[in-house]
């Protein structure tokens, strides 16, 4: 079996009967619905302590920089980039924000919406192995999206290639409108978030502490029960069909996510299957990086929707972030470990102190941006 497709091995386990299989399924669902709705949970907080500040804010991206940084700020705080750019795709539909500045704020977006996996990798934090392997797949995300903007940021700087080639793009799309698709996951979910949020009222510090609860115990018993269907073909699913390689990895990420529209949730779930053991790092970073791609779609169908050859700019613009990111690093092997290396090397400095990874998160996706905008106005 190739390195990119390496399972750890169970040994011969006896096979539960039909209905144990049927009852672990059955809970593995309640459980999962349990895990989506808290991180539904976890971005409504955030929005309700947000109030009208992410709109002041995203107003606020007066050059390049500011708005890279808004968009790492502003996209961990709603928990969504797919959210972020809509904001943004609709501002400059609008007229309220140039394609110019948009375009850093989308880049930002990318890298703060990798937030919601880490925090959900801290889950895993009081079980050694299996934190390291989580936290590991969850920084490896967030690594390839700094590592694409250190790339392509300077260089957007110095030739707006991607507002060139999305400008192109939008004009063959412009005619195209009124598209929308409502994601099956938050449909699904959404009245379970809103019965959570109206049964706390007004108090969003109340449903940010309700839902990390939920969330980490779903997570704990996602990690049981995934483990306990390794042994009836589970694994097999994983290794021999869906992430047999790294290509189909990439586009099961892209599909995915671009049928649910969250890059955030697709790339979450695959956090505790590292923490499993049934995934590698390997598997996963291809997967996020399809992920990426597939989250465009929806500021794509905002974009249509609105009809302004700006914002269908702004969309394409995003998209072609992401593509020619991949088409940077993935193609050279030196180049694609990097993230990786990061990614494991982080989660062996938070294993010797559990307290790093917490503190990682407050200053990089919230106090070093907010002190940037802050300072660099």
């Amino acid at each position: 079996m190739s390195n990119f497709s390496s399972l750890p091995t169970t040994g011969e386990t006896p096979r539960p009967s039909r209905a144990g299989v049927i009852s672990q399924v059955v809970g593995l669902v309640f459980i999962l619905y349990g895990f989506l709705v808290s991180i539904g949970m976890l971005g409504k907080a955030f929005k309700l302590l947000s109030g009208g500040f992410v709109g002041d804010l995203i107003q606020s991206a007066s050059n390049p920089v500011i708005g890279l940084f808004v968009g790492i700020l502003v996209t961990s705080l709603l928990q969504s980039s797919s959210t972020t750019t809509s904001l943004v795709v609709a501002m400059v539909g609008g007229g309220t924000m140039s394609v110019a500045t948009a375009i850093p704020v989308i880049m930002g977006a990318n890298i703060g919406t990798s937030v919601t996996n880490i925090l959900v990798s801290l889950g895993h934090i009081n079980r050694g192995p299996e934190f390291r392997r989580a936290y590991a797949a969850a920084n490896v995300h967030d690594f390839f999206n700094v590592f694409a903007v250190l790339l392509l940021f300077p260089l957007q700087l110095a030739t707006n290639f991607l507002g060139i080639f999305s400008a192109g793009l939008a004009e063959l799309f412009y005619n195209v409108g009124g598209l929308s698709f409502a994601s099956p996951l938050k449909l699904a979910t959404a009245p379970a978030v809103h019965a959570a949020e109206k049964l706390m009222g007004n108090h969003p510090w109340l449903l940010m502490l309700v839902s990390m609860v939920l969330m980490f115990a779903s997570l704990r018993y996602l990690v049981v029960f995934l483990k306990g269907l390794v042994i009836t073909r589970v694994e097999a699913l994983f290794d021999q069909i869906i992430f047999r390689n790294a290509w189909r990895a990439m586009l099961f990420g892209l599909v995915v996510t671009a049928l649910v529209q969250s890059s955030s949730v697709t790339t979450s779930l695959a956090v505790p299957l590292a923490g499993a053991g049934i995934l590698t790092i390997y598997q996963i970073f291809p997967y996020t990086l399809g992920a990426n791609v597939g989250t465009t779609v929806t500021a794509m169908l905002a974009a249509l929707s609105v009809g302004e050859i700006s914002a269908v700019t702004i969309a394409f613009a995003h998209m072609l972030f992401n593509i020619f990111g991949i088409l940077m690093i993935w193609p050279i092997p030196t180049i694609r470990k990097v993230p990786i290396v990061l990614a494991q090397r982080m989660a062996d400095i938070a294993l010797f102190n559990r307290a790093i990874p917490i503190l990682w998160v407050l200053f990089f996706f919230y106090a070093m941006p907010f002190a940037a905008i802050l300072f660099l106005r």
